[in-house]
């Protein structure tokens, strides 16, 4: 049923008359008629009928109309909880990487539990690719993904992106290692005969390498794979290879990061939502902490 009807209904049950519906709701007394005709047809009841020259609602239409008053209010809450301007209430479903979720939106999850009661987060930890699935289908209503530098990854035209952070990553090898070279590709080509680690569930990591080490004239050997970035460190230490660590986390013992220079590599992260989705108040409040806590720090 369509609201406009029931509203018509409503109406009539307080007014009385289809002409003061008519003059109430600025239309005429024949759309009235016809509109209630439609809804009578829908409901598969009578809901009028004549009363004198006037006509009156039939215990049917008594009835629904009852509903429809609580139909069109229940309506009216809605458009009042999801507008713009409303107070944020409702579940956000947050997919990303473990170190965006650890790091920033812990924080932002406390804070919006205190002072947003009505406002819930549900988290979930996923691969950058594995989020932005999950954001298409409609299963994540935020994503927290990555990209490097020289392995950019676009948006598509369905996703709003936003900027929160970049990081710088290096190369982890052994301690006893050789050093860092002057260049990137320098540095990579010491390691050509090192197998390699990369990233279990994201191939960026290999993308980085393997454009580096081309510029070093070899194609880099990828034997074993992890998503933790510890157990890429246990690996390192254990002698099972090289791999790409961020340089702003402190290496254990038994672990140097090599920087890598010209050209760097560079971490970025974004927050990625649908577009048109940001008006959704309990939506808006999160993506905006979290960027307004990433600009604070």
């Amino acid at each position: 049923m369509e609201t406009r009807r029931l509203e018509l209904l409503a109406e009539l049950s307080r007014l009385g008359s289809m002409r003061a519906v008519a003059d109430v709701l600025g239309t005429t007394t024949s759309t009235v008629s016809q509109q209630l005709a439609v809804l009578a047809r829908e409901t598969g009841a009578p809901l009028i009928e004549p009363d004198g020259r006037r006509v009156r609602l039939t215990p049917a239409g008594r009835r629904l109309a009852e509903h429809a008053v609580t139909i069109l209010a229940a309506v009216e809450a809605a458009y009042l909880d999801l507008g713009p301007g409303a107070e944020p209430a409702g579940a956000v479903r947050v997919a990303g990487y473990a170190t965006a979720i650890r790091e920033h939106l812990l924080p932002v999850v406390g804070e919006v539990a205190a002072r947003h009661p009505r406002v819930s987060v549900l988290v979930r930890e996923h691969e950058p690719a594995e989020a932005l699935a999950l954001l298409a289908t409609d299963e994540a209503d935020l994503a927290l993904v990555y990209d490097f530098n020289l392995a950019p990854a676009g948006a598509g035209p369905a996703l709003h992106r936003t900027a929160l952070w970049t990081a710088r990553w290096g190369l982890g090898v052994p301690e006893a290692g050789p050093a860092a070279g002057a260049s990137a590709p320098e540095t990579v080509a010491r390691f050509r005969d090192r197998d390699w680690i990369g990233n279990s569930r994201n191939r960026a990591d290999e993308e980085v390498i393997g454009i580096i080490a081309s510029m070093a004239g070899y194609t880099p050997r990828f034997t074993h794979h992890a998503d933790s970035l510890d157990l890429v460190q246990d690996m390192i230490t254990a002698g099972l290879g090289v791999g790409l660590l961020p340089v702003n986390q402190p290496p254990r013992e038994g672990v140097t990061i090599l920087p890598l220079e010209d050209p760097a590599v560079e971490l970025r992260a974004y927050a990625a939502v649908r577009r048109g989705r940001l008006t959704w108040p309990p939506l808006a409040l999160v993506a905006g902490l979290l960027e307004g806590r990433v600009q604070g720090r």
